[in-house]
């Protein structure tokens, strides 16, 4: 988890609280690990990264409180806008393993199959540049060709599975609809913190 996806978190939830609450308000956080954080007094926990929901069982299963999943947030946004097929995009992990596909699959969304092209770049991108917060002009562009491509393989709307990507991509300047993750699960966050309903929170059985 880079300092750039921690730090959009965090201006994403306080923005939104301070919007819907008052200029003056901020939100109540703590940034550290799940055992801690419980410990310190929350009351439920957000992982800051895609890649990182692949310990999310282990993550639950170790507290006692909720855990918002990122990928149930955005699964639940797809099914609220009509999506049925997208791509999947973001480090190499979320593309190829089951533990954020299947989330999404569950819920009926059809997810095109991995393009192991587009899995290479991407994970040399995010991994080489913007866990850097290097942002070039050249990545900018690969990234703008790969979401046509996408399009004309079939997808309706593309997920953006990976919090540094919003350094390159613009959300509203593509030819799909863009479903930026990160955005999606610190909106979930700042409902639970406002009192109402997250888009989906897991409660560890047991």
């Amino acid at each position: 988890m880079s300092w750039v996806s921690t730090r959009a978190y965090y201006e994403d939830i306080n923005s939104i609280v301070q919007r819907r609450v008052g200029p003056t308000a901020s939100a109540p956080l703590l940034i550290e690990s799940a055992r801690r954080l419980e410990s310190a007094g929350a009351g439920a926990l957000v992982i800051a990264a895609n890649s990182m929901h692949a310990v999310y069982d282990r993550v639950a299963g170790a507290v006692s409180i909720p855990v918002i999943h990122i990928a149930d947030c955005v699964a639940t946004r797809m099914t609220e806008k009509g999506i049925k097929r997208a791509a999947l995009i973001g480090t190499r992990n979320v593309m190829m393993e089951d533990f954020y596909r299947e989330r999404l699959v569950v819920e009926d969304i059809e997810l095109l199959p991995p393009n192991m092209d587009i899995v290479e770049t991407l994970d040399t991108i995010i991994y080489d540049e913007l866990m850097h917060g290097k942002v070039r002009r050249d990545s900018e562009r690969a990234l703008r060709t790969m979401i046509t491509n996408l399009e004309k393989a079939g997808a309706e709307a593309v997920v953006m599975a990976c919090t540094e990507l919003d350094l390159l991509i613009d959300t509203d300047a593509n030819v799909l609809p863009i479903f930026d993750s990160g955005h999606i699960h610190a909106a979930a966050a700042a409902d639970w913190i406002i009192g109402e309903e997250p888009a989906q929170a897991d409660t560890p059985a047991g």
